[in-house]
């Protein structure tokens, strides 16, 4: 059980919540932001004297029923609820091992698109496999080793990553990036590849530092995105992914409406193809 973190997930979480969330009035005599601690205690069921003691690193190791619980109250989503178990020391989803084989069944899926981009990615966002118009508007990634394969490691260490956005977007990208990562190491465990990867780049960035610091936990791979190609500029896609049973690989695909200038530069991209290649590689 890691006390530490899970006060300060519990308290920043508790903040993050406004009454109106969970259908309480909000009154006007609030001195701090988020839910009071009574509040959440009574929507989970258990004494405020318990759960202050939770934020306190000082109360005993909660059950699975009042982590549940606390889960419910804070309105926690499905990789917050999982990140809770683990640094409260349960098993309450089990643990994710980094990918190491393509998933065939999302291969199957890629091999059928040929007309947009597509990416097979693991819960590390390590490019396994990649189509060709993928490779047109991302690079070929399939040469990088070490750390350097996630887009996590690389966003915070190598600011060539970050051309491929716009600068406004930037600090949305940063903090995607490092709730993904929470995700990956509340499943995995501190002595996983995903545990490597926090460790190093605490080290590496202060930026990344302080964004972990926030306890913030999401595996997100849909949304609607501008990504900029060295020889197209901007292009607006929709991002959707297809994820294995456990979670630990995703098919990304980068679509735009038809007639929609984003629509119009993909098929331009398709005709910037590297010579020779596949459906994938």
């Amino acid at each position: 059980m890691d006390r530490a973190a899970m006060a300060d997930f519990l308290r920043r979480r508790r903040e993050a919540l406004r009454p109106e969330d969970v259908g309480l009035p909000a009154g006007t005599r609030r001195r701090a932001p988020g839910l009071r601690r009574e509040e959440v205690s009574a929507l989970a069921v258990m004494s405020t004297d318990y759960y202050t003691r939770l934020e306190q690193q000082r109360g005993p190791q909660p059950s699975e029923q009042m982590l549940g619980a606390l889960a419910r109250a804070l309105r926690l989503t499905g990789e917050e609820r999982a990140y809770l178990f683990r640094i409260a020391g349960r098993s309450a989803p089990e643990q994710v091992a980094a990918a190491t084989r393509v998933a065939p069944q999302l291969l199957r899926v890629l091999d059928r698109l040929d007309d947009t981009p597509a990416l097979i990615l693991s819960g590390l966002n390590e490019t396994l496999v990649q189509n060709a118009m993928a490779v047109a508007l991302f690079g070929d990634r399939s040469g990088l080793t070490g750390l350097a394969r996630s887009e996590i490691y690389r966003w915070f260490t190598d600011a060539s990553e970050r051309l491929r956005y716009p600068e406004g977007d930037r600090d949305r990208q940063s903090r995607a990036q490092v709730a993904n990562l929470r995700a990956a190491y509340g499943s995995m465990g501190p002595r996983s590849r995903a545990g490597e990867l926090v460790g190093a780049l605490l080290k590496a960035s202060a930026e990344f530092a302080g964004l972990w610091e926030r306890h913030e936990v999401a595996q997100r791979y849909a949304d609607h995105k501008t990504l900029i190609h060295p020889e197209l500029g901007a292009i607006e896609v929709d991002c959707q992914a297809l994820f294995t049973e456990d979670q630990s690989q995703a098919l990304l695909v980068l679509t735009a409406p038809p007639g929609s200038e984003g629509f119009e530069k993909l098929q331009v991209l398709a005709t910037l193809r590297p010579a020779g290649a596949g459906s994938r590689r």
